[in-house]
């Protein structure tokens, strides 16, 4: 029997207003690490989209949603195929080491681009035709010649909360505590080919756009950046571009269960950073879709070989990782459905 479930077995039956505080007390830092430690190792050769690594890390995703007990969403599967075209090799990175040549190539050439985005599918009770979705991406840069891109912050952190995140709400589910509202982990792949997978799946959803509440997007939780001295902050964008009622949620669940400092300096559509069109969220804010991004900022790893297991603030992403569960067990459960901005 799983570990987890076996702890939770001896808490009292009697259901109580902090029965979320306890599920998310599930999320700890050792099963992240677990997580990111086999998605960031170098046997996945850095899960470049259409590559074996990112097959292996879609695989380990799937076992995990089979082990604690999501089932298959449809004929037995837990993947969405994609095979597009894009001009995008491989986003943009600091490449030292690289000559002109070695670049033209990654960056001119057209490609086929495959990848599958892994769907883990939590039914509600009695709102269960509409549904929260929570994306994380699990690809990353890939191998090229002798430059080897783990990714263990971009994406592996984020992979690994929704993860945690999705084991979360099963445990609360076998206990008598499943969602309201449907919620839909999903792991996806092609992000860094140009937000693909999460553009297929909007473009072909399993569950329909119009019944979907909200997204939250988890993309880089593991650092701290260069604004920063501490870890406890986390960059929230697009919170209270469509929804003011989803940011003042937000705002009360932090206040009440967590502390950090949300920090909104990139929540901006003319930001010149770009950071809402920058991440899987975006293709589902373009439809109109409640959004938030949970971003821990830029640092000297990023799209670096250097963004490797060892720099990762675990107690950090515990923590993030456990205000996104009480985020989305708030707005699963409540009596009203996200409302958007008029």
């Amino acid at each position: 029997m799983y570990k987890k479930t076996v702890i939770l077995l001896f808490a009292p039956l009697l259901f109580t207003g902090q029965d979320n505080v306890r599920f998310a007390e599930t999320i700890i830092k050792k099963d992240l690490k677990k997580h990111l430690t086999f998605l960031a190792s170098d046997s996945l050769e850095g899960r470049e989209s259409g590559k074996r690594g990112q097959k292996i890390a879609g695989e380990y995703i799937k076992n995990h949603f089979k082990k604690i007990g999501i089932p298959p969403y449809k004929r037995k599967k837990y993947f969405q195929k994609f095979k597009v075209e894009s001009d995008r090799h491989i986003c943009k990175y600091n490449c030292e080491n690289c000559d002109e040549d070695f670049i033209t190539k990654l960056f001119k050439k057209k490609r086929t681009v495959k990848g599958e985005n892994v769907l883990g599918f939590i039914k509600g009770t009695d709102i269960s035709d509409e549904t929260l979705i929570i994306t994380a991406h699990y690809d990353h840069l890939g191998k090229h010649d002798t430059l080897l891109f783990n990714g263990a912050d971009d994406n592996a952190s984020g992979t690994s909360a929704i993860l945690e995140i999705a084991e979360a709400f099963m445990i609360a589910k076998k206990e008598g505590r499943g969602p309201r509202r449907s919620i839909l982990i999903m792991a996806v792949a092609g992000e860094e080919k140009g937000l693909l997978g999460s553009e297929h799946y909007t473009k072909n959803p399993v569950y329909p756009l119009e019944k979907t509440v909200a997204n939250l997007n988890i993309d880089m939780i593991g650092r701290v950046d260069y604004y920063h001295d501490t870890s406890g902050y986390i960059y929230l964008i697009g919170s209270d571009m469509l929804s003011q009622d989803l940011h003042d949620l937000s705002e009360k669940i932090n206040k009440k269960h967590i502390g950090l400092d949300l920090d909104y300096t990139f929540n901006s559509k003319d930001d010149p950073n770009k950071y809402y069109y920058r991440s899987d969220h975006y293709n589902f804010a373009k439809n109109n879709i409640p959004v938030i991004f949970y971003f821990n900022g830029l640092h000297d790893d990023y799209h670096k070989v250097t963004d490797t297991i060892e720099k990762i603030d675990f107690n950090k992403m515990e923590t993030i990782t456990r205000l996104i569960f009480l985020t989305a067990w708030e707005i699963v459960n409540r009596e009203e459905r996200i409302k958007i901005n008029e």
